[in-house]
C-alpha cells in the first residue's frame, strides 16, 4: 500500500514539475513617446519579457534598467512589462539604455536602446554687485540647476554699442561656474548673460542664454588735464613747465605719472597734481603723456610739444684725416651762421672725454698715439651741443720686413710645401705685405704685423730666390726685404752596394765596399751594416758625393755574411740596398801550408820505407842482389812510381819490394808578387751597378 502511495507521490510531483516550464522569448525595451524628446516633456521607459510557459502558472520577474551603464531603476512583479517613468526630461537623461530580466534562475538583457534629449534647460545669471568703479572686477555666476556634468558655460560682457566680449569655463563635476571680468576705462552700464553646451552624439547642445543682468559703472576720477608753459611752441634754452591734474572720489592708491617715449619723467602717489620742469633743448620735442592710476583703472591724456632750434650743430673740420707722425694737425670748430658760442675741443674716450682745449681751433704735433675720434661741443645759453666725431689716423712708418722660414731653416725637402713668414718690426697697421717668387707677385696679405705664404710648388730647378714688400698709409712708401734663398733638398733614391772583390775573399785581405746613390743632396750620410748585428753600423760617413769607399783590412773567417748599406740626408728618408754576401776563404800560402805539413811527411815515409826494404833485401841476397836489382831497374826505366792522395790514403805500385826507387827532382814555384797586384789592380768591382 505505501510502495502505491509512494508512486502515486513521484508521478504527481513530476506531472507538477513539468507543468512550471517556461523561457524567454525576448527581453526589449523601448521609450515613449519616443527615443528623441523634447526636454521638460515627460518620457517612459518601458522593460517588455516576451515569455513562453508550459502551464499558467505565476511567474515573478526582477526587472533592471541601465542607463550608460548606471543603474537607474529596478522592480519585482508578476507582469511581464516594467515602466521608468521620468516626468521631466532634461539633456542629462540622455544615453543608452537597456534592461534585464530575472525569473526562475534565467536571466535575459535586452538591446541597447540611444535616447536623445533634445534641448538644455534656460541658466540663471547672477552678478555679485550691480554698481562697481572703473578698474574694479564684476563676479558673475551661471548655473544649469537641471542639468548634470560636464558641461561648457559661456559668459558674455556686452558694452553699449559693440561686440559681445565672451570668455567661457568647462565644468567636469558641477553644473555652475563662476567668472570675473574687469571694468575698464570708459565702460558705464554693462549687460551679461551667459549659456551653456553639452557635448552629445559628436556634437554640441546649446541651452538658451539666461537671464540680462545689468551693471552700472562709475569713475573713480576724470580723465587727467595736461599743460604746459609757457606754451606748446618753444625755443631751445626755454623752461618748459608741465602740469598734470585729475578730480578724484578718494585719494587713497591715486598715483599720476608724467612720462615721454616710455621713458617716465615723474610720479607722484595720493596727490592731484603733478608739476615738472626743464630747461627746453630739441631732444624735448615729442609727445607727452600724463596717466592716472587707481587699482586696476587707468586713464591717460597726450600732448604734443613742439621746440624750436636755438643754434644748429658745431661742425669740426680737420686739416688732415690720414698724416704722418711728428706732421701738424690743426682741428676747427664753428657754427653755420652764429658766431656766440662757447667752444670747447675733446677726444673721445670709452671712459669719457678727454678735454684738449676751450676754444674753436686746436694746432697740435701728434704722434701714433693721437689716432682716435674727436669732437667739439658749443654751449649757447645753457644748451650744449656736440659736434659729429672727425675720426684721425696717424702712421708711423713700417721697418724693413724680414723674410723667413716658418720652420726655421732656409731649406724645403723637394715635395713638401714651403711656408714662409713675412714680418714687420714697426710700423701702423694695417700693413700690406706683398710675397714675391724671382720677380713674380704671388700674393697680396693686408694685416697688422705679418703675413705668411705658402709655396706648394717646389721644384728642384725652379726659382729659389724670395723676397716680400711691406708698405702701409704713411708717406715713406715701399720696403723691401732681403732676397732669401732656399736650399732645395732632393731625396736619396736608389742606394746599392759593391765590394772588391765580389763575393770570395781570402783571408787577411782587404776588401773595399762601395756605396753609392742615384740621386740625393749632399751632405750624404753613408752606413754599413752587416745583418748579423742590424743596430750598429760597421762603418758611417758624412761625404759630400754620392758615394762613399770603406776599406776593410785583414778579413777573417768572422767576417763571411750578409752586408748592406743605408744612405740618408736632411730629407730624413733613409734609403736601404740590397744585400750582398761576402765569403772568406783560405788564402794561398795557408793552403801551401797545409799542403807542405801533410806531403813532406808524407814523401818521408815513403822514402824510409824504401831504404829499409833494400837495405834487407841487401844485407840477405848479397852482390847477386844488386845486379839483379841493377838488371831490374834497367828494364824498368820506363815504369814510374805513381802517388796519389785520396782522402788521406796513400797508394803504391805492384811488388814494392822488388821494385828499385827512382828519384825525381821537384821545382816548385814561387808566387811573383808584382804580377799579382797588377792582375788585381785590373779586377771587376762585382756586385755594383757603378763598377768599372
Amino acid at each position: 500500500m505505501y510502495l502505491a502511495l509512494l508512486v502515486i507521490f513521484l508521478q504527481c510531483s513530476e506531472l507538477y514539475t513539468q507543468e512550471k516550464v517556461f523561457t524567454f522569448n525576448t527581453v526589449e525595451i523601448q521609450v515613449q513617446p519616443s527615443v528623441k524628446v523634447k526636454n521638460g516633456d515627460p518620457m517612459s521607459v518601458v522593460c517588455h519579457a516576451d515569455i513562453s510557459k508550459s502551464t499558467n502558472f505565476q511567474l515573478e520577474h526582477n526587472f533592471t534598467i541601465f542607463k550608460d551603464g548606471k543603474l537607474v531603476f529596478t522592480t519585482v512583479s508578476d507582469k511581464e512589462d516594467a515602466r521608468y517613468e521620468v516626468s521631466v526630461a532634461r539633456s542629462s537623461d540622455t544615453g543608452d539604455y537597456k534592461c534585464t530580466v530575472e525569473a526562475g534562475g534565467k536571466t535575459r538583457t535586452s538591446d541597447s536602446l540611444h535616447v536623445w534629449v533634445q534641448g538644455m534647460t534656460k541658466p540663471i545669471l547672477t552678478a555679485e554687485k550691480k554698481e562697481v568703479l572703473e578698474g574694479e572686477v564684476v563676479k558673475l555666476r551661471c548655473d544649469l540647476p537641471e542639468e548634470a556634468p560636464p558641461l561648457y558655460f559661456f559668459f558674455q560682457k556686452t558694452k553699449m554699442n559693440s561686440t559681445p566680449q565672451q570668455k567661457y569655463v568647462f565644468e567636469a563635476h558641477r553644473n555652475f561656474s563662476v567668472m570675473e571680468f574687469a571694468v575698464e576705462e570708459g565702460d558705464n552700464i554693462l549687460q551679461f548673460d551667459c549659456f551653456g553646451k553639452r557635448y552629445v552624439q559628436l556634437g554640441f547642445e546649446t541651452s538658451e542664454h539666461s537671464n540680462k543682468t545689468l551693471v552700472t559703472v562709475r569713475e573713480p576720477f576724470i580723465k587727467p588735464t595736461l599743460s604746459v608753459k609757457p606754451s606748446s611752441n618753444i625755443t631751445e634754452g626755454d623752461r618748459i613747465q608741465f602740469e598734470c591734474s585729475t578730480v578724484v572720489a578718494r585719494m587713497r592708491d591715486i598715483e599720476i605719472i608724467l612720462q615721454k617715449n616710455k621713458t617716465i619723467l615723474n610720479s607722484v602717489r595720493e596727490e592731484k597734481v603733478l608739476k615738472y620742469s626743464t630747461v627746453a633743448t630739441l631732444e624735448d620735442a615729442g609727445e607727452y603723456l600724463c596717466k592716472v592710476e587707481q587699482g586696476r583703472a587707468s586713464k591717460t591724456t597726450k600732448l604734443n610739444v613742439h621746440v624750436s632750434e636755438l643754434f644748429p650743430k658745431p661742425i669740426l673740420v680737420a686739416s688732415m684725416n690720414k698724416l704722418d707722425e711728428n706732421k701738424e694737425l690743426t682741428l676747427s670748430c664753428s657754427i653755420s651762421g652764429f658766431r656766440k658760442a662757447n667752444f670747447s675741443i675733446l677726444r673721445k674716450n670709452s671712459n669719457g672725454d678727454i678735454w684738449l682745449r676751450n676754444s674753436r681751433n686746436l694746432t697740435m704735433r701728434v704722434n701714433v698715439n693721437d689716432t682716435g675720434s674727436y669732437i667739439c661741443k658749443a654751449e649757447v645759453k645753457g644748451i650744449v651741443k656736440e659736434s659729429k666725431p672727425v675720426r684721425i689716423n696717424v702712421y708711423a712708418p713700417v721697418s724693413k720686413p724680414t723674410l723667413s722660414v716658418v720652420s726655421g731653416l732656409p731649406q724645403v725637402v723637394l715635395g713638401k710645401p714651403l711656408r714662409l713668414i713675412c714680418r714687420s718690426a714697426t710700423g701702423t697697421p694695417p700693413i700690406t705685405f706683398t710675397f714675391y717668387k724671382g720677380n713674380e707677385i704671388k700674393k697680396t696679405v693686408i694685416n697688422d704685423t705679418y703675413a705668411t705664404f705658402l709655396d706648394e710648388n717646389i721644384r728642384q730647378n725652379g726659382k729659389r730666390g724670395y723676397k716680400c714688400d711691406a708698405r702701409n698709409n704713411h708717406s715713406s712708401g715701399v720696403k723691401t726685404s732681403n732676397i732669401l734663398n732656399i736650399t732645395v733638398i732632393v731625396p736619396i733614391r736608389n742606394a746599392s752596394l759593391g765590394s772588391i772583390p765580389y763575393g770570395e775573399v781570402e783571408d787577411g785581405s782587404e776588401t773595399a765596399f762601395l756605396c753609392s746613390v742615384n740621386e740625393g743632396s749632399w751632405p750624404i750620410l753613408f752606413r754599413i751594416f752587416k745583418k748579423t748585428d742590424d743596430k750598429v753600423p760597421l762603418f758611417e760617413k758624412y761625404e759630400y758625393a754620392d758615394r762613399v769607399m770603406w776599406r776593410k783590412e785583414g778579413m777573417s773567417r768572422q767576417d763571411t755574411g750578409t752586408y748592406y748599406c743605408i744612405a740618408s740626408n736632411q730629407a730624413n728618408v733613409s734609403v736601404k740596398s740590397h744585400p750582398i754576401t761576402i765569403n772568406v776563404i783560405l788564402a794561398s800560402w795557408q793552403k801551401g801550408i797545409i799542403a807542405a805539413f801533410v806531403l813532406i811527411p808524407i814523401a818521408g815515409a815513403v822514402i824510409a820505407t824504401s831504404w829499409w826494404f833494400l837495405w834487407k833485401k841487401k844485407k840477405v841476397k848479397g852482390p847477386s842482389m844488386e845486379m839483379s836489382g841493377s838488371a831490374l831497374a834497367a828494364n824498368s826505366t820506363s815504369e814510374k812510381l805513381t802517388r796519389q792522395h785520396n782522402d788521406g790514403d796513400y797508394y803504391s805500385g805492384p811488388d814494392l819490394e822488388s821494385a828499385e826507387v827512382e828519384y825525381t827532382e821537384v821545382e816548385v814555384s814561387t808566387l811573383d808578387p808584382h804580377r799579382d797586384s797588377v792582375e788585381n789592380r785590373h779586377s771587376i768591382i762585382r756586385g755594383h751597378p757603378d763598377a768599372t
